[in-house]
């Protein structure tokens, strides 16, 4: 009986030993499970839930509208515009499930599986009828073993939709958003890189303001895998970017740009720049470079295309510079145009080196000496204004420092401190050398004349919209400082400018109907830090009407191979410019019907001057001559451009004449018949 009840005593004891054990593992388990669940619902609660919800949500960016840029006019510059880009997985394309009338899986009676069947022809066929594609390069990109193939980048949304809606298995596709351009200005404006983001020009500028900002929207999954909209997440919404309006006049930039491009051509030059400009308010209406690039295709895009010439470049101006002398000469030395001047019969030596004229003049009026660009009366008539004063109405008239236009890489050009000037620095700059300038600056000095000495901030910026068309921003005329009386600048202007236009160096710069003061400038640009080689920079700058200037043009070619004085390359281009701009602008007929002197007597007099028309577009020509009171008799397609014209440019004809002008297309040779 002992034994028994020790044996039962030793059970008992291994069964509370077995027990405690099971407590003790049940007791560990129930305590991890608690630890899991704090850990999960307490001390990593954000982690687990995001790994969640990564399981059945999904974020989806909307990616935002990138703002509009627009002329003065409202005309689209650059618009973005939503394409798509379809898709295809080859592998899941060639082995589709089939499903019946109700998209109920068809099963195989014999395995019990799903049926599967070969849809490339069919695909191929739906993108061939829709997109127009080839059928068979569809197919030969479905049959390849890529995991992924494109068939089709950015198609307009409304040929993609019957696609989209078709929802083919094993094709995909994204919306996006593609920048498409005007396709003018390309330097100004620049463009946007793959990820619809500024990459140069006032859309890297502005990215900022043009982007917008992104929306997002959470979609969730059902269990049986339908995504839906998050009923408790807060979705945002795609705000659109702000737009920008520009002073830029599409039509007018397109003159420009024709007009540089024949240019480059026909002189054979490495470049040309040209830059329109509102004298009164500063606002710049064409701002142009050639070489270019098309803006819808980067591939012709090079850094040395992309540069904006009219900013970014400064060169030694030359006559055009002469400016600064006749202002100085006029309010220092109390000038007079007819006062009389020695030339040196066109050599003059100084400082064991020479200053030459093109032509040996001798005693001439200070007129003659401008109208037919005297160096060596420049050299003198600086001189005798002295250091100090020239000086200072060289930077009076904003050389050294940039505009402010605003626009991205603009020099300040180049004058040298005062205490650095040698003894040529003073006679050489009166003829335009030892000085560096823009294109944009040389402008801005004449406009400042044309606008009664007031020079004017140039501005190309007008507007910054936002989405509900609230202006954000605007830019107004901003005058910067008197640089001349303007008793001054009208005789600046009457007695010389427009002499120079009239019977000296710049005949070729006239325009019929309109009166124009202006200057030629001819200047030698060191090549390879050397004059030595002939490597010239011809340009003309000028305004008009010159009773009551509105406007004013720069025009730059930069080593023109078969001519090189400005009277041939560069004044011919701004009469075209000129002539193109009136006939086709109604905002600028308007605002020159304004000058009542001159409109009076272009009204009075019974003749006109024939305008050269061709090379002009058949609607231009016609605007041309209807504002110059001309009936006109077309022969061709309107739309060609003129090939011959029945009076000679330059002749005077009566009003209401009768001008045959016969239009083609092709190319252009010049001749009246």
């Amino acid at each position: 009986m002992k034994d028994q009840h020790n044996i039962t005593r030793e059970d008992d004891f291994e069964f509370g030993k077995r027990l405690g054990i099971i407590v003790i593992i049940f007791s560990v388990f129930i305590a991890s499970i608690i630890g899991m669940l704090l850990n999960i619902q307490v001390i990593n609660v954000k982690k687990y839930k995001q790994k969640a919800a990564r399981q059945y949500e999904r974020v989806v960016t909307e990616s935002a509208q990138r703002g509009a840029i627009v002329d003065r006019h409202s005309r689209m510059l650059a618009e973005s515009i939503k394409s798509v880009s379809f898709y295809a997985f080859p592998e899941k394309v060639r082995n589709t499930p089939m499903v019946d009338e109700k998209g109920r899986a068809v099963i195989d009676r014999k395995s019990g599986k799903q049926k599967f069947f070969d849809n490339s022809r069919i695909v191929a066929t739906l993108f061939a009828k829709h997109l127009g594609t080839n059928k068979l390069l569809v197919l030969k990109e479905l049959k390849r073993s890529k995991a992924m193939v494109v068939l089709g980048r950015r198609i307009p949304v409304a040929k993609a939709m019957p696609l989209m809606e078709a929802d083919i298995y094993g094709v995909q596709f994204d919306k996006e958003q593609q920048r498409y351009y005007l396709n003018v200005a390309s330097q100004v404006i620049g463009f946007t890189g793959s990820k619809n983001e500024g990459s140069s020009g006032l859309e890297l500028q502005l990215d900022k303001e043009l982007k917008g900002q992104d929306g997002t929207k959470i979609f969730q999954r059902s269990g049986t895998g339908i995504r839906y909209p998050a009923p408790d997440a807060q979705q945002q919404a795609a705000i659109k970017g702000n737009s920008v309006q520009l002073t830029l006049d599409a039509d007018i930039q397109s003159i420009v740009e024709d007009e540089l491009s024949k240019a480059v051509n026909t002189f054979r030059a490495d470049a040309a720049s040209s830059i329109v400009m509102d004298v009164r308010t500063g606002e710049i209406l064409a701002m142009a470079s050639n070489p270019s690039f098309d803006l819808n295709q980067r591939t012709t895009w090079t850094p040395e295309k992309s540069r904006n010439r009219s900013v970014t470049d400064s060169y030694e101006p030359g006559s055009t510079f002469k400016l600064v002398m006749a202002a100085a000469a006029t309010e220092v030395l109390k000038r007079k145009a007819e006062d009389m001047v020695f030339a040196n019969n066109g050599v003059m030596p100084i400082y064991n080196l020479s200053i030459r004229d093109h032509e040996p003049y001798g005693n001439i009026t200070f007129r003659q000496a401008i109208m037919y660009s005297s160096n060596i009366v420049a050299a003198k008539t600086a001189m005798a204004v002295g250091s100090e004063k020239f000086n200072a109405y060289t930077r009076n008239f904003g050389f050294g420092v940039k505009t402010g236009i605003g626009l991205v890489g603009e020099s300040p050009g180049r004058v040298r401190t005062f205490e650095h000037w040698d003894r040529t620095t003073l006679p050489w700059m009166g003829y335009g050398y030892q000085v560096m300038a823009t294109p944009l600056q040389i402008l801005q000095a004449y406009a400042a004349i044309a606008n009664d000495g007031g020079l004017m901030k140039p501005f190309i910026i007008k507007k910054v919209i936002d989405a509900e068309g609230k202006v954000l921003r605007e830019s107004v005329p901003e005058k910067v400082r008197q640089v001349v009386l303007p008793e001054t600048a009208k005789y600046l202007g009457k007695e010389y400018f427009k002499a120079v236009v009239d019977s000296g160096t710049a005949k070729s710069a006239s325009v019929p109907g309109i009166s124009v003061a202006g200057k030629t400038g001819t200047a030698r640009r060191a090549a390879a830090g050397s004059y030595s080689t002939p490597v010239y920079v011809s340009s003309f700058v000028g305004f008009f009407p010159v009773e009551a200037p509105r406007y004013a043009i720069i025009v730059l070619v930069e080593n023109p191979k078969t001519a090189y004085y400005a009277a041939t390359v560069a004044a011919p281009v701004f009469s075209s410019i000129t002539s193109r701009m009136i006939a086709c602008s109604g905002e600028m007929q308007k605002n020159l019907a304004f000058r009542s002197p001159e409109q009076a007597g272009i009204d009075s007099v019974s003749t006109v001057a024939m305008p050269e028309l061709v090379g002009m577009k058949g609607n231009e020509a016609k605007r041309l001559l209807k504002w110059l009171k001309l009936d006109v008799d077309f022969s061709g397609d309107i739309d060609g451009v003129v090939v011959s014209q029945s009076i000679a440019p330059g002749l005077r004809v009566e009003k209401k004449r009768i001008i045959k002008v016969r239009l083609a297309t092709g190319n252009v040779n010049k001749k009246s018949s």
